[in-house]
């Protein structure tokens, strides 16, 4: 072996100290700053040769990080992130995370991962009770909202083919409302099943809509699931969960609740009631690294009967045959389509075990607050028209008079200017604002400078 290869496993504090303070700089930002979309150009440039032969030195390499590549990515942690879905981790997530990169965990099984997989539990645990699921239920951490709804929709699709002796080739549907998010639709693509899609009455996919459309349709044995959502990304509504979960009992179909965003709401008593129906669900999807301040990325899958989901996604390999023994094992590769696992529910572990839940209550509780607050300031503000009620902490509203152009040409200059990130979105064909609130540290005073802009 070279004495390059060597090296690269050997400890090396020089280059400890230099990545730990770098971090410990980082993690001091107060507020973090935007920053701003980068030049390809400029990029490339850069990073030319880098990779090379006999490498660079590591001061070097963070310099240039630090200067040049750091700066050219939004970041999506700073309190005036308002587009998309933020994410605002804790200091102590981020810093835990680190501490999970650091150990090289395989968290795909109890035999290699006991006690990662334990402390992951515990969290799955809560959020199942906050949910009022079974105390059987139970599942694992996938990547996000997307990876969660697919390894969940495998499962209604496979469960309804072995409890009705279908093959492949049966049309198999899956019930949505014309809100659904996009990696619902994805999945469908993916596991070959059919939307049925029911439209919605101000947005909201409600248990008489579904009924109804059962009702009028000709083949609604072909019906297997219904998907719910705990809070549509564009507008943070919460669909009628207690009227989907009674039509699904009356059929026998499987419900599962999308709640990649808005299911953090369950921790806050203000709105706990718009979720009553989620304790029906056969699976349930709701992402830490949106709105329950984990880092990137984090997401948790619930299965009301875990065994279900075990029979579907367990893989069947000689090599794997030890993992799968008896006594407390609790496999996450069993639960999702995946193999390789980080364990990446423990940075919210941690930040959960050091804070308390209750701190996280006020978190959620204040983005709810400040949405209202900021709908009332809409209302009150001539040239603005708020579109819908805030039932979250998203707020969707139109500048009187604007053109999609002018809130694109708003849009970039706010970013240009550090002033906020907020990209417009799609209300009925229109473009119109839209702010998504989850920072505990975007201020009022940061919303009336973004709205002072569109006088």
């Amino acid at each position: 072996m070279s004495a390059a290869a060597d090296r690269m496993h050997q400890p090396d504090n020089g280059l400890v100290d230099l990545v730990f303070d770098y971090m410990r700089e980082r993690l001091q930002y107060d507020p973090v700053p935007l920053d701003h979309p980068g030049d390809g150009d400029h990029l490339r440039t850069h990073l030319a040769g880098l990779l090379n032969e006999h490498g660079n030195a590591p001061a070097d390499v963070l310099k240039l990080y630090d200067h040049e590549l750091s700066r050219a990515v939004i970041s999506a942690d700073s309190p005036r992130y308002l587009s998309f879905i933020p994410c605002a981790p804790t200091k102590a997530a981020l810093l835990f995370d680190m501490v999970v990169s650091c150990a090289s965990l395989q968290g795909i099984s109890w035999l290699e991962a006991a006690g990662a997989i334990a402390a992951e539990n515990q969290v799955l645990r809560l959020i199942a009770d906050r949910a009022g699921l079974p105390a059987t239920a139970g599942g694992t951490f996938v990547s996000g909202g997307s990876a969660g709804n697919l390894s969940a929709l495998v499962v209604a699709r496979d469960t309804a083919r072995r409890a009705r002796g279908a093959g492949p080739e049966t049309r198999l549907r899956i019930a949505v409302a014309d809100q659904v998010h996009s990696s619902v639709k994805n999945t469908f693509n993916i596991i070959g099943v059919e939307a049925f899609v029911v439209p919605t009455v101000d947005r909201r996919f409600t248990g008489e809509a579904l009924r109804a459309a059962l009702a009028a349709d000709p083949h609604p044995e072909t019906v297997i699931a219904v998907v719910g959502t705990a809070g549509t990304t564009n507008e943070g509504i919460v669909d009628d969960l207690q009227g989907l979960s009674e039509v699904t009992r009356e059929r026998g179909l499987w419900f599962h609740v999308d709640g990649a965003y808005g299911g953090a709401g369950l921790f806050a008593p203000s709105v706990r009631e718009r979720y009553d129906g989620i304790e029906h669900a056969d699976s349930f999807v709701v992402d830490p690294h949106k709105w329950l301040f984990a880092p990137f990325d984090c997401a948790a899958l619930i299965y009301r009967n875990p065994q279900l989901a075990r029979a579907v996604h367990t893989q069947d390999a000689s090599y794997l045959d030890v993992l799968h023994t008896e006594g407390d094992e609790w496999n996450p590769t069993d639960y999702a389509y995946h193999l390789t696992r980080r364990a990446r529910g423990l940075p919210l572990w941690f930040s959960l075990a050091v804070h308390g839940t209750q701190a996280y209550t006020d978190a959620i509780e204040a983005g709810i607050t400040l949405a209202r607050d900021t709908a009332q300031l809409v209302r009150d503000t001539e040239y603005l028209e708020l579109l819908h009620d805030p039932q979250l902490s998203a707020v969707c509203f139109r500048r009187t008079g604007w053109t999609s152009d002018d809130y694109y040409r708003w849009s970039r200059q706010l970013l240009a200017d550090q002033i906020g990130f907020v990209t417009p979105t799609g209300w009925d064909g229109e473009t119109v604002a839209r702010f998504a609130f989850l920072h505990p540290g975007t201020t009022p005073e940061m919303v009336r400078e973004i709205l002072a802009t569109m006088a």
